[in-house]
């Protein structure tokens, strides 16, 4: 194993979603703290539905390639990851807790603030729903609010106001299970809402109040943060892959043809077309009429002369969907009270957030604030990975940075040796089980 290995620890994160499962593997530079990103894999997910896992057997098989993939180009054989964790089963609340300062001097020390976090906890929950952050927001010193850190200040009552998160149980061991077939221990459940934040959001939005939406296939995730903390998290049932869905019904097409004619969309100008110097008003408009054909030849083959319109796509078919999903959005805001709180309006990650014109029609539909998250610039081997879609990616490998997570791995890559077979059902279970065991 290299110096420059030995020294960082490696972190990997593992985003399982309904489009794609995402393995990143990333080596915190002790002396620049810094990530830089050592492996990279992206296979299409198989075994989920809106976020949740429907069918083990393909889930575990999808983790496998893409782990594999990632520990080959990293030249690592890792042992633990941050998995995130979505679905509409995600819910939020906030609970306070209170305790008396231990110390004979009543200054506060850090076992304090652990006691008054885990008296903020102590929530009464359905047998089938388990925590999966507490998040402190603030603490009350006595009669002092608002404090952020409490450790060193005096004081005789400590109070704590936190954020918790929780999830169906059966999603999180489902999902567990998965990852522990492979040989891999979870380090932390993450939810895809709270990595997203991690890298899209400045803290000048946070203080102002913002709301980080997260687009995926299956669903869509938010957190909302006020005076720079978290207020709100949750999901809804509708995503992304609704619209590719509603193409497909509309243009009588496939859901992959429906999928490429989503992508086709979202890179093509048509929708900011305007006449050319001097150009007339005839062959302006047959040159938008032109522009406006969307050959199917162009996905399907040349066996199809059908013309669908651009306009009619994105106006008739994925707009209604868009404002459906952020009706459902701004639902959830208005409930709990923080639809004027998010001055700073809505910042949109995800693999939806890339969607034609959405930002332009979700500022005319909500009249708020409206930008697309670029997620934080990491080193490595970032290329293809710098953009929406890979937001909660790369956000769980900053949140365990965060959290202290990772360890110095194997550079045994024993995934190397399959290189060529293809690693699924019982050999994949196999090869996995063996890695577990090496040191």
């Amino acid at each position: 194993m290299s110096e420059y290995m030995s020294q960082n620890r490696i972190i990997t994160a593992i985003d399982v979603g309904t489009d794609k499962c995402v393995t990143l593997i990333a080596a915190h530079d002790t002396q620049l703290n810094k990530l830089r990103v050592m492996g990279v894999s992206a296979v299409p997910s198989r075994g989920m539905k809106r976020s949740q896992i429907i069918d083990l057997e393909k889930v575990l098989e999808t983790i496998t390639e893409s782990l594999d993939g990632a520990e080959r180009m990293a030249g690592l054989d890792v042992k633990s990851a941050f998995v995130s964790i979505s679905g509409a089963h995600i819910d939020s609340r906030n609970s306070k807790g209170v305790v008396a300062v231990a110390s004979p001097d009543q200054e506060i020390i850090a076992a304090d603030v652990e006691r008054v976090i885990d008296a903020s906890r102590a929530i009464s929950l359905p047998s089938d729903r388990e925590i999966i952050h507490v998040i402190p927001k603030d603490y009350k010193v006595d009669s002092q609010e608002g404090i952020k850190d409490p450790v060193g200040m005096t004081g005789v009552r400590l109070e704590s106001e936190a954020h918790i998160i929780t999830g169906m149980t059966p999603a999180l061991r489902n999902m567990q299970k998965c990852i522990e077939d492979i040989g891999i221990s979870v380090e932390g459940f993450v939810f895809s809402g709270i990595a997203a934040a991690e890298v899209v959001l400045t803290e000048t939005e946070k203080e102002l109040g913002v709301a980080v939406v997260d687009i995926g296939a299956g669903s869509t995730s938010m957190c909302v943060f006020v005076d720079g903390s978290l207020e709100y998290s949750g999901a809804i049932p509708v995503g992304a892959r609704h619209i590719t869905q509603d193409i497909a019904l509309g243009g009588r097409v496939s859901l992959d043809t429906a999928e490429r004619i989503k992508i086709s969309l979202s890179e093509d100008s048509f929708h900011s077309f305007s006449p050319l110097p001097g150009e007339s008003k005839k062959d302006y408009s047959l040159r938008r009429k032109k522009a406006d054909e969307l050959k199917l030849s162009a996905f399907e083959g040349p066996d199809t002369d059908e013309v669908l319109s651009k306009k009619f796509l994105v106006e008739n078919i994925m707009m209604p969907r868009i404002h459906e999903i952020f009706d459902l959005v701004a639902a959830e805001l208005k409930e709990h009270g923080l639809i004027k709180e998010i001055r700073a309006g809505l910042v949109l990650t995800g693999g939806g957030a890339e969607t034609v014109k959405i930002t332009e029609i979700i500022k005319r539909h909500l009249n708020l604030p409206v930008r697309i998250g670029e997620p934080m610039e990491l080193d490595g081997l970032i290329a293809d990975i710098q953009k929406p879609s890979y937001a909660t990616s790369i956000g769980l490998l900053v949140y365990g940075n965060k959290q202290g997570g990772g360890n110095v791995a194997s550079s045994f890559s024993f995934g190397t040796f399959f290189d060529g077979f293809k690693l699924d059902g019982i050999v994949g279970k196999i090869s996995r089980f063996v890695k577990s065991l090496l040191p």
